[in-house]
């Protein structure tokens, strides 16, 4: 494939990621209102281990564990901002870490 080509594809995959990730985005809107309905616990920990678990699990490379755990960490972290009571989704993001 060339560089063009292989571009396109990454183009293609980007916009498929971005809608997934707002559909995980919606779910985690609706976990929160259900979380502040029955007063749970906003923060898991169970459940991102769990989570990390399953991931490792699926992984089939090329990324390492240890790459799968920084993207998932960074969306989770990113997103648990919509399970915060009264919180606007756009306000208050964890500041982006640029390497």
């Amino acid at each position: 494939m060339s560089l063009d080509e292989l571009r396109a594809q990454i183009n293609e995959i980007d916009a498929d990621l971005l809608a997934l990730i707002n559909r995980r985005a919606r779910c985690v809107v609706e976990i929160g209102e259900i979380k502040r309905r029955t007063q749970s616990a906003v923060l898991v920990p169970e459940r991102e281990q769990e989570l990390f678990a399953r991931l490792v699990e699926l992984n089939e490379g090329p990324i390492s564990e240890v790459m799968l755990r920084q993207i998932f960490q960074e969306i989770i972290n990113t997103l648990k901002v919509l399970q915060r009571p009264g919180k606007d989704s756009s306000a208050e993001v964890p500041e982006l870490r640029v390497s």
